[in-house]
């Protein structure tokens, strides 16, 4: 009896040490990913003007309002409102590993408001878990169109002057949902869903950041809306993340349209 079970506590070290060396295997640590979108064309686009043929009182009481298709900072073409994100290598479906720290969706909410007959912001991302919260902070009512398809959520409610509503429950998908308002036709917004925290949307100079992402090989989704896939389709370009580092991408080129 006591060899047997100096044998059970022998294989049972050994499987628990087998064990330990395997975990650290898993991913190589984490690592930050930065980098900047840039405008690669020629000069920078002048945002257009919008027709405001409703509540300008409201509506410009800041000034005219501006499309916002292609936002790019004259001084260093920085381009605004770029989704990032990362996928698996080899499958983009696969689920990533996600760092202790970041394993609670957090905020819990997250908020699409529309003060100025603007949605802002104007590209939301989210991460499946979060409740978006639709404000109209505005003295004029609004309605939200948002078409998530079959995944849903398919809403068009009229929201009055500074009024909320929650909306639960959206899931991750490889598709934006759109938004707009139909009682001010300008007004245009984009939302992306996704499952884990490794996405970011460039700021006013182009700018983004990834952190605490997994070490290894990975790709790089990059999407505008008036471009789409700006790095040639929806499977991204290889990049490799460096372990307790900072991986720097440098500048990365969005080449304007021909039409541009």
């Amino acid at each position: 009896m006591c060899r047997l079970s100096l044998q059970a506590h022998w294989a049972a070290a050994v499987v628990l040490g087998l064990l330990i060396m395997v975990a650290p295997a898993r991913a190589a640590g984490w690592g930050d990913v930065k980098g900047q979108v840039v405008w690669a064309g020629d000069s920078s686009p002048q945002q257009k003007k919008l027709v405001v043929n409703k509540d300008q009182d409201v509506c410009l009481k800041n000034g005219p309002l501006y499309s916002q298709d292609y936002v790019v900072n004259p001084k260093n073409k920085g381009v605004r409102w770029v989704v990032l994100w990362l996928v698996d290598a080899t499958n983009p479906r696969k689920n990533l590993p996600i760092h202790p720290s970041l394993q609670a969706v957090s905020p819990r909410t997250v908020e699409l408001d529309q003060p100025c007959c603007q949605f802002e912001p104007h590209v939301l991302a989210l991460r499946q878990g979060q409740t978006l919260v639709v404000k109209n902070s505005a003295p004029v009512s609004h309605n939200v169109n948002m078409i998530g398809g079959a995944l849903g959520p398919n809403m068009n409610p009229i929201m009055g002057p500074g009024t909320s509503l929650k909306v639960p429950g959206i899931v991750a998908r490889p598709s934006v949902i759109p938004v707009s308002c139909g009682i001010h036709p300008w007004m245009h917004g984009f939302i992306r869903v996704f499952k884990n925290p490794y996405f970011a949307v460039t700021d006013e100079d182009g700018k983004f950041e990834i952190n605490k992402a997994p070490a290894g090989e990975f790709r790089l989704v990059v999407w505008q809306e008036s471009v789409g896939w700006v790095t040639g389709d929806r499977n991204g370009t290889p990049i490799t993340i460096k372990e307790d580092g900072v991986t720097d991408l440098g500048k990365i080129d969005l080449k304007p349209s021909k039409e541009e």
